[in-house]
């Protein structure tokens, strides 16, 4: 139908996709190829050649299929081809052809038209008559006068190109005639001025005359009796709005187009801006996470030189007190720490197991050195995997530090350092617990000095554990409680993820 319309491009979108359509189907697929043609077709209307070609390949499709309707149209379109390379035996050939294929008189009809019109143009008349007469047998048969009336009209005029004017001029009488009849007043108007046409032609002026003179007196009744006059104007008026309504669609359909495409630009634009933001993001969040461990391991490494200070220190003692033997056993178990601690100081977490080795071989030097000061013990829950879990490295040695040099070693009688770690449901419990002089009583013994330096050690540890907590999204804390009373002492418990492994991967 879009074709008929002369709306090519229209009709092209709608062969393709009838194309894409038969193509999802195995018993269809040769329809797939007869649509892609056609659409092909309709881009070559220039080359009537091309469309030929294709042509013939639907026809030989159409073979496979058996579908001698769509073949008929087929032959038509081969016809009109042949007629635009000016092979008239090509096209009535074709025409032929296609009347051979079809069963339904209304495309017989319109076949036979085309093909007594190829006769015209070829001046064989006699032949073009025949067919013509055929047409209106066809026509009658179908109880369609309007078109009868047409058809005889189109006969006359074969007759007047073979110059046969009389029967020329019966056809458009009959012609006349049945379109007063049947209140057809357009056709009965344009048939009277055909046939007065002809009589002042053939130099028979009463004749018009009296023929005028008939149409109008049979033209009132003939009015009032054809609805055809109303129909048309109200067609007429229908087909005003609906191309009107048309027009406003296509303006509407390039509005929002335009409108669409703006959408698109500025979409495109704010996911741009979008993706750039999230880079940007991105960089920041990532800048400030590598400032966030430039600063844990700095904060870590702070506390390396006030360890490394005192383990001189008990070196120094020990040599002032001519006690070689202690120095160097002192010494040798201090390089094993050390070298524990430098493998280990670019890590944020280390296993439980070998936190646990460093702080066991750290509290062994620590007694060397003030053995008649404490006693430590270590107890570990039997149902942990110390080789499994992980801890913050080196966060939990300077609270034993704190415990030892601030606490015990103040300490009238021999004190005693405990280091218990469990598991509590979801978290792992650290305990570091002395029975020391307190943390109260400690603060009073400090000079300026040592008191800024331990207040150092302890904001160290807590902005270590902030940092820890935004890096990694775990929530380590620590509790630091004076006991009261007279069993004195401090108790400092930390609370770990209890599988921060997952935690750090």
């Amino acid at each position: 139908m879009q074709e008929a319309q002369n709306k090519i491009d229209q009709a092209i979108v709608s062969y393709e996709s009838a194309g894409r359509v038969a193509a999802a189907s195995e018993s269809y697929q040769t329809y797939q190829a007869i649509n892609v043609n056609d659409a092909e077709r309709l881009r070559n209307t220039t080359n009537p050649k091309i469309q030929s070609e294709l042509i013939q390949e639907n026809l030989a499709l159409f073979d496979k299929v058996a579908d001698p309707e769509e073949k008929a149209v087929a032959y038509q379109q081969l016809a009109q081809s042949a007629v635009a390379q000016n092979k008239p035996d090509s096209a009535i050939s074709s025409l032929n052809k296609a009347l051979e294929n079809t069963k339904q008189k209304s495309q017989a009809v319109a076949i036979n038209k085309e093909l007594a019109d190829i006769y015209v143009q070829n001046r064989n008349y006699d032949k073009a008559i025949e067919v013509n007469k055929k047409v209106l047998e066809d026509v009658k048969d179908n109880q369609d006068t309007r078109t009868e009336i047409k058809q005889l009209q189109t006969l006359s005029d074969t007759y007047f190109q073979s110059n046969r004017g009389e029967e020329g001029i019966e056809s458009l009488r009959k012609a006349y005639d049945l379109a007063m009849d049947d209140g057809h007043t357009l056709e009965a108007k344009s048939s009277a001025r055909m046939l007065a046409e002809q009589y002042i032609k053939r130099k028979q002026p009463k004749k018009a005359l009296e023929l005028y003179d008939d149409f109008l007196e049979r033209l009132e009744p003939l009015i009032k009796s054809d609805s055809s006059l109303v129909d048309a104007k109200m067609f007429q008026i229908h087909e005003e709005r609906i191309s009107q309504l048309e027009r406003e669609r296509e303006l509407k359909d390039e509005l929002i187009e335009r409108k669409n495409v703006l959408n698109y630009v500025l979409l495109a634009f704010v996911v741009l801006i979008l993706i750039f933001l999230g880079f940007i993001a991105k960089t920041l969040y990532s800048i400030k996470k590598k400032n966030k461990q430039i600063a844990l391991q700095s904060l870590r490494r702070e506390m390396n030189p006030h360890f490394i200070f005192n383990s001189l220190n008990s070196v120094n003692q020990f040599i002032a007190q001519n006690n070689e033997l202690e120095a160097n056993k002192y010494l040798s178990s201090y390089s094993k720490l050390m070298r524990n601690i430098m493998e280990n100081s670019n890590k944020d977490f280390i296993r439980l197991a070998t936190e646990l080795e460093q702080l066991k071989e750290y509290l062994d030097l620590e007694y060397m050195r003030f053995h008649d000061k404490f006693t430590f013990e270590i107890d570990i829950d039997n149902t942990l995997d110390t080789d499994a879990l992980y801890v913050p490295n080196m966060l939990i040695q300077p609270h034993l530090e704190n415990a030892i040099w601030h606490g015990l070693r103040y300490k009238e009688t021999k004190g005693l350092l405990s280091l218990t770690i469990k598991p509590d449901k979801d978290k792992l419990i650290v305990i570091v617990e002395d029975n020391g002089i307190g943390m109260k009583r400690s603060k009073e013994l400090k000079t300026k000095h040592q008191r800024s330096h331990n207040s150092r050690g302890m904001s160290n540890t807590t902005e270590r554990i902030n940092l820890l907590n935004d890096l990694y999204n775990c929530d380590i804390t620590i509790d630091i409680v004076d006991k009261e009373g007279e069993d004195k002492g401090v108790i400092v418990i930390f609370h770990f993820p209890a599988v921060f492994n997952q935690i750090i991967d």
